[in-house]
């Protein structure tokens, strides 16, 4: 039952032990943007899930979706973690849109966002969780590729960033994101297109 979990606010340090052992991203111990960070606690006091809410993370990207300069730029979040306890969200039916719906209500309380941003990574999943708290979808992210940089044992690391020329290594396609938007400001102009099915 859902009475039986309760959230709060976290810490960096605290979100780490749930994301550290159950995000798919593999490196995430190297660090991640922590921001209004909230947890989801079931009623043995241990913790079960984090949902984190950021910045935006380039200030080119408010200005692709709704025209604002670095200027106007105050109030946009990306949901930019959701992770949950894998034996909690199996067994307890839609947790992950109770988490995320209850986070929003705080942000919205005393954050007073202009809209949320998050994406769903189409390797992983399709974002069913933002669809069921009514988040706007907008379709994938434009196909991109990365620099791997290959290594002297024969792996190979992401490049991060610099020069690429004359450097041993090859281009991979990067996974798209299915992106979904909550907007609360009504005098924003969404300039991505919505879309009604996901590819």
């Amino acid at each position: 039952m859902k009475s039986d979990f309760s959230i709060s606010l976290l810490g960096k340090k605290e979100c780490a032990t749930i994301l550290n052992k159950f995000h798919y991203l593999k490196d995430i111990s190297k660090g991640f943007k922590s921001g209004v960070n909230f947890g989801l606690w079931n009623d043995n006091s241990e913790l079960v899930g984090v949902c984190i809410f950021t910045g935006f993370p380039v200030p080119e990207l408010v200005k692709g979706m709704f025209g604002l300069d670095r200027h106007n730029q105050n109030g946009f979040f990306e949901l930019s973690r959701l992770c949950l306890r894998p034996d909690v969200q199996g067994s307890e039916h839609n947790i992950a849109s109770w988490f995320v719906s209850r986070t929003i209500k705080h942000l919205k309380k005393y954050n007073q966002p202009r809209a949320i941003l998050s994406y769903a990574d189409n390797d992983h999943h399709e974002g069913t969780v933002y669809r069921a708290c009514n988040f706007d979808y907008y379709g994938l992210t434009t196909p991109k590729k990365d620099f791997w940089i290959l290594q002297g044992d024969g792996s190979y690391i992401k490049h991060s960033r610099g020069k690429t020329k004359g450097v041993a290594g090859e281009w991979r396609p990067r996974s798209r994101k299915h992106r979904f938007v909550m907007t609360f400001d009504k005098s924003l102009n969404m300039l991505w297109q919505k879309s009604i099915t996901q590819k």
